[in-house]
């Protein structure tokens, strides 16, 4: 696993408040794999945890069973909790600071161990998405029902409360709003993983009083009950529940929590939830059914559309296990199975979930974009190919040729496609992403091996997954946040052509190509694109039955360029890309002929002279004895005398 991650920062993200900050600047899940038990590290995931304080909670992922560790800002990094136990807090010192960019460790404590995995998440104290606040019981009534508030800073009203003894072993007590309708859950789980009715919000000590819901600057526990014994302190952590009402993101209008209730239908076609946007990390549980687990789930550790998820259970100190439980779509999750904890019909389902980022438009295409050969170590650890940033996208080429590329991404983990070929996907379970610099937890050591890098990000890039079709017309929802200037559409379980949209060749009979083709616009009579939104894609002709997966490209102001350029006879062809000096990656294809789909990078080689160049569509191998294009200032030329004479359309990144 990665040791670091390099988030995005735009500049209304770096605002001051709630207002303008990305989902980002609040919350991260990262990765990492240990160095040796008793050494010090750090994880830096920009999380200002020093200076606006919050909760960190750790596990260790593989080996042996290994309690969840939470610490947090308002008991001191060294004062462990778990969420498995009803142990009291303890100065354990395992995690020594909270620091401006994420947090420090001593090694102790199974938080290092040589060879395992671990996972962080870490929530910053941030009005209308999270805040955790420490009281102390006074066993006192007060108020017309008996009860007590507590004052908070969330600036909204809480979600879900989670609640727990800190100087005594009592139960972790959960308030969770359900659906909003008033009837809000009250439950504890312990290490049996049991559902009771707690003394929260209500005015006696069996729960069954009155409820008094929170407000968005207190929340009332009951007079002298499990949650305000005199004496005893107590720790808080409160989720914000954003319903159109929150301030994050470039425009300062966006949700990036939610929580809220949905009810199993048993089976295998789930229920879909819509929360507006699309989740990265989801904490669900069954709050009907008693003894059944609380389950985590994350984009980073993996949950794949149509495979399996890699979940936690926090109500256990057991390894990571993998199970089909849910897709991440663009508006919210779909759940794929029929497992009790997560599905079982009729009952109902609470979650958190918290909106995937980068929000931050980028301003540097390195942080988004990557080349990159594969490595030399083998150990299975250190990512088959690297990039300063989370792998969400990437295609694998051989340069001695003779080999199908492989284009994998994240939402696909485990599966690869081929973008020289028609056939349905493989399984390849090496390919996978759960690392915070690369993908492929892959020994090959051969630097033949090559590969582009790419990371979703808002005007940029962005991959989306289909269910099966039920109809051959319909719609392609994105998150790219602009309509596409390209896209690639390339169905998963049948065999069929690798579509391409691009802008400059539009919409109607005929106007697409294919990827794993030559062919000339207009080789095809029927139809397939038939309109572009920032929000969607239209389409006909695609398969019922069948599963698709999108990758769609965008023209970003020094980042990224799709174009078209025409090559006229006895003159250079010259594309002003508007990056600050030549391209990294340049992909280019004839439209009005016949063409193979080349692709040039930096790190083979773009100079005035020979550029070794691969195809796409082709398993040939690399070419280096040709001048087909040349770098520019601000872009690229297409060299007199080697390509021929047409029309192209292409897509470059700085």
């Amino acid at each position: 696993m990665a040791t670091k991650k390099k988030l995005l920062q735009a500049a209304a993200g770096s605002a001051g408040g709630a207002g303008g900050l990305n989902v980002e600047d609040v919350f991260s899940t990262y990765l990492r794999s240990g160095t040796g038990a008793g050494t010090s590290f750090s994880v830096s995931n920009d999380i200002d945890l020093a200076g606006e304080g919050g909760l960190v909670w750790y596990k260790r992922r593989t080996g042996t069973a290994i309690d969840h560790i939470l610490v947090d800002s308002e008991r001191g990094a060294g004062y462990v909790i778990e969420s498995n136990t009803t142990d009291y807090s303890r100065n354990r010192g395992w995690f020594t600071s909270f620091n401006s960019d994420g947090f420090s460790g001593n090694g102790q404590g199974n938080t290092n161990d040589s060879g395992e995995d671990f996972a962080s998440w870490t929530f910053r104290k941030a009005p209308k998405f999270f805040t955790c606040l420490t009281y102390t019981g006074n066993g006192s009534l007060g108020g017309a029902l008996g009860t007590r508030e507590i004052s908070h800073s969330l600036d909204q009203i809480p979600g879900c409360i989670i609640v727990k003894a800190t100087s005594n072993s009592d139960s972790w007590y959960i308030y969770h709003r359900k659906d909003g309708t008033g009837s809000g859950l009250f439950f504890t789980t312990d290490a049996e993983n049991s559902i009771v009715l707690a003394n929260f919000g209500t005015d006696n000590n069996s729960g069954s009083g009155t409820h008094v819901p929170p407000t968005s600057t207190v929340f009332t526990i009951g007079e002298n009950g499990l949650l305000n014994k005199s004496g005893v302190t107590y720790v808080a952590y409160l989720f914000a529940h954003n319903d159109g009402d929150a301030s994050f993101g470039p425009d300062a209008d966006a949700d990036i929590i939610k929580c809220g209730s949905y009810t199993g239908n048993g089976s295998s076609t789930g229920p879909v939830i819509d929360l507006g946007f699309e989740p990265q990390w989801l904490l669900i549980k069954n709050a009907t059914t008693g003894n059944t687990a609380w389950s985590m789930w994350d984009n980073m550790r993996g949950v794949v559309t149509g495979g399996n998820d890699a979940y936690l259970q926090p109500s256990a100190s057991s390894a990571e296990a993998s199970y089909n439980g849910f897709a991440f779509t663009p508006t919210g999750f779909k759940v794929e199975n029929t497992a009790g904890f997560i599905n079982n019909s009729g009952d109902t389902y609470i979650y958190i979930a918290i909106r995937r980022g980068p929000m931050g438009i980028p301003e540097s295409a390195t942080d988004v974009f990557a080349i990159d050969t594969v490595g030399s170590t083998g150990d299975g650890k250190t990512p088959h190919l690297r990039a300063s940033f989370p792998v969400d996208m990437s295609i694998r080429k051989r340069l001695s040729g003779g080999e199908t590329a492989y284009n994998v991404a994240r939402l696909i983990s485990g599966k690869a496609l081929s973008p020289d070929s028609t056939a349905a996907e493989l399984s390849i379970a090496n390919f996978d992403f759960d690392y915070m610099n690369g993908w492929g937890n892959y020994t090959n050591t051969n630097s033949d091996y090559y590969g582009w890098m790419w990371r979703r990000a808002p005007n940029f890039f962005d991959v989306s997954t289909t269910p099966v079709l039920t109809s051959s017309t319909g719609s392609i929802t994105h998150n790219l946040g602009v309509a596409p200037e390209m896209a690639w559409v390339k169905a998963r379980n049948t065999a069929e052509r690798f579509y391409v949209y691009h802008k400059d060749v539009g919409t109607g009979s005929g106007n697409f190509l294919a990827l794993n083709e030559n062919s000339a616009v207009g080789t095809y009579g029927f139809n397939i694109f038939t309109g572009v939104s920032d929000t969607s894609i239209s389409y006909v002709n695609l398969s019922n039955g069948a599963n698709y997966i999108a990758y769609l490209f965008a023209s970003l102001d020094g980042v990224s360029k799709v174009f078209s350029v025409t090559k006229s006879s006895g003159s250079d062809a010259s594309v002003n890309c508007g990056f600050s000096a030549g391209p990294r990656f340049v992909l280019l294809k004839r439209t009005d002929s016949t063409g193979d789909w080349y692709v040039w990078d930096s790190e083979r080689g773009i100079v005035s002279g020979n550029d070794p160049y691969l195809l796409l569509n082709s398993t040939a191998a690399e070419v280096t004895s040709t001048d087909y294009i040349d770098p520019t200032s601000n872009g690229f030329t297409i060299v007199n005398g080697g390509l021929a004479d047409g029309d192209y359309i292409g897509y470059a990144v700085a």
